[in-house]
């Protein structure tokens, strides 16, 4: 059986991909430090499936981030790569750069980075799902808490950019479309299938949504009314970015299937089940 190292397995992507990797029937090594997560996430992963040296292929989490505000839209693998506008964005310049490197010195190691866009949701058993330790960072952790009563208010940062609502539009992808891509990757390596050494991918739908298209979103699938409130904008937020899809749909043979109201009824369904509700 094929092994697959995973690291920040029990993280809210990780635990995802974990799963989808473990039904597609690779035997999967998972690495974390639960820094941001709980080793109780394991036994929820078992319950939904039933389990160094010599590294040939490398499967890299990088971000769109990288692109920064793109000159363009909706957004290529070929966009330039902009100053980062955030420390995390930095990261995933730096990893890039060090695994760029690093492929192109050895000759027998291959990279295919996938450029996430926005994830959200949670897998359909409400099993696993985005689970931040502390105050979220992320949009829909943050709304689905608040409905939840855990947070007092939901903070909009910002109605005054040049999008139709004035709220930020971001590329929203489900989780599990996003953790199927990874899959995908990974045969696409093992089976030797690559065009070349490092190929990058843009992991979207193809579609932006603004902040307050999500919060009515959520409203609309969970029934329950948000108390948000418009703040100063949040320094680092671009205005708008989406994927371009159709290098990572016609390359990899892989399309995100959910649509917005999925994901965000996903992430509802995960904060009842964490409430016992």
């Amino acid at each position: 059986m094929q092994k697959i190292l995973v690291t920040g397995g029990t993280g809210y992507i990780g635990s995802h991909t974990v799963v989808k990797l473990q039904e597609k029937g690779y035997d999967v090594i998972i690495v974390d430090n639960l820094s941001n997560s709980q080793i109780e996430v394991l036994d929820s992963i078992e319950a939904i499936t039933m389990t160094t040296n010599g590294i040939e292929n490398i499967v890299f989490s990088s971000s769109c981030t990288v692109y920064g505000q793109p000159d363009k839209l909706p957004v290529t693998e070929e966009a330039p790569i902009k100053p980062a506008l955030s420390p995390y964005g930095n990261t995933k310049q730096m990893s890039e750069d060090i695994i760029r490197n690093t492929v192109n010195a050895v000759g027998n190691l291959n990279s295919i980075m996938l450029r996430y866009f926005n994830p959200i949701g949670a897998h359909e058993s409400a099993k696993i799902g985005e689970l931040p330790l502390g105050v979220p960072n992320n949009l829909i952790p943050f709304v689905t808490q608040t409905a939840i009563g855990i947070r007092e208010q939901l903070k909009v940062f910002g109605d005054d950019y040049a999008t139709p609502d004035g709220t930020p539009i971001r590329d929203y992808i489900h989780v599990m479309d996003l953790a199927g891509a990874h899959v995908v990757a990974v045969d696409r390596m093992l089976k030797k299938n690559m065009k070349k050494d490092l190929e990058i991918f843009n992991l979207g739908t193809g579609n932006g949504y603004s902040v307050l298209e999500v919060i009515n979103s959520f409203e609309k699938m969970s029934g329950e009314k948000l108390n948000y409130k418009i703040v100063d904008r949040r320094p680092g937020d671009i205005t708008e970015v989406w994927a371009d899809t159709n290098f990572a749909n016609n390359e990899l043979g892989w399309k995100a299937e959910k649509g917005i109201d999925e994901m965000t009824l996903s992430a509802w369904k995960w904060e009842l089940a964490l409430a016992g509700k």
